[in-house]
C-alpha cells in the first residue's frame, strides 16, 4: 500500500483509483484534493484507459472532506471562506471532468460512506456496495451545507423529497435500504465485491468500449439540456458508432443470426400445416 492520500495506475486499459487515508476514514485534505482533480484530467484525457475500478482502503469509503485538516488551513487567515471555496471548486473541478468523460466508473464501496463521501461515490456510473456499507449525510452535525455535488447527485439517484430526508436528518441508512433508495446499483457480499466490481470493469473493456463511453456521456449530458438538442447528439454518435470495427463486425453477426433464424421458420412452417 503506497502512502499517497489517493492511490493511481493503468493497466491493460483499466484506470484503478483508491481513497487512502485510512487513518481519516478516506476524509479528503487539501492534498488529496489537488491530487484528486490531476488524476480525473488525467483519466479523462488519456485515450488507453477505458474503464475506472474506484474504491478505498480501510474501514470507511469516504467520509467527505477532513473539517480538521480544512479548518486549520483556514485559521487565522482574514479570507477563510476564500480558502474552503477554493478547495470545494477543486473538487467539484475534477468531479465534472469525471463525469463528462466517455470514461464508464464502477465504484466498489466497502464500508460507511458520509457526507461529501456521497458525492464522491456517485460521480460513478455503477455502485456497488458491500452489505457492510453505510450512508448518511452528516453536513448539519457541523453546520455546514451540502458540498462535492451531493446538492445535484444525491436528489439525481433518489430524488429530491429523499435526499432532503437524507440531508436534513441524522438518519444512516443501510446498504439494503440504499439500494431499494436507488442510491446504490447493486448490494454483495464483503468477500465478493472486488471481484464484482472488475467483473463489470473487465466487461466494459472487453466489449464495445467506445460505445460504452458514449453511452455514459449521452445520459449524463441529457440532464437538463432542450430535448432537441439530446436528439441531435443521440443521431451524430449513432452515426460514428456505425463506423466502428467493433459495431461493423456485431451488425454483421446479427443480421447472419437473423438470416439463419428467418430461414428455419421457413423450412419449418410447411410441416407445421
Amino acid at each position: 500500500m503506497g502512502d499517497d492520500a489517493i492511490l493511481f495506475e493503468v493497466s491493460d486499459g483499466l484506470a484503478h483509483v483508491t481513497l487512502n487515508r485510512t487513518s481519516r476514514l478516506n476524509a479528503v485534505d487539501p492534498d488529496a484534493i489537488r491530487l484528486w482533480r490531476s488524476i480525473a484530467h488525467e483519466i479523462a484525457e488519456r485515450n488507453d484507459i477505458g474503464a475506472v475500478l474506484f474504491d478505498a482502503n480501510g474501514r470507511a469509503f469516504c467520509a467527505g472532506g477532513d473539517v480538521l485538516a480544512m479548518s486549520q488551513l483556514a485559521a487565522g487567515q482574514p479570507d477563510a471562506d476564500a480558502v474552503i471555496t477554493g478547495l470545494a471548486d477543486l473538487i467539484h473541478d475534477g468531479h465534472r471532468v469525471l463525469r463528462e468523460s466517455t470514461k464508464p466508473i464502477v465504484a466498489a464501496v466497502q464500508g460507511p460512506v458520509a457526507g461529501g463521501g456521497l458525492g464522491f461515490m456517485l460521480v460513478a456510473d455503477v455502485i456497488v456496495a458491500s452489505e457492510r456499507a453505510t450512508f448518511a449525510s452528516r453536513y448539519a452535525h457541523v453546520g455546514l451545507t451540502p458540498d462535492c455535488g451531493v446538492s445535484t447527485l444525491l436528489p439525481e439517484a433518489v430524488g429530491t423529497r429523499r435526499a432532503l430526508e437524507l440531508t436534513l436528518t441524522s438518519r444512516t441508512l443501510s446498504a439494503t435500504e440504499a439500494l431499494e433508495w436507488g442510491l446504490v446499483t447493486e448490494v454483495v457480499a464483503p468477500e465478493t465485491l472486488d471481484g464484482r466490481a472488475r467483473e463489470i470493469a473487465a466487461s466494459w473493456l472487453d466489449g464495445a468500449t467506445g460505445a460504452f463511453g458514449q453511452t455514459k456521456r449521452l445520459m449524463r449530458s441529457g440532464l437538463g439540456r432542450p430535448f432537441r438538442e439530446a436528439l441531435d447528439d443521440e443521431a451524430r454518435t449513432i452515426g460514428a458508432a456505425f463506423e466502428s470495427p467493433h459495431a461493423r463486425a456485431a451488425v454483421a453477426a446479427f443480421a447472419r443470426a437473423s438470416s439463419a433464424r428467418a430461414r428455419a421458420a421457413s423450412d419449418v412452417a410447411p410441416a407445421q400445416e
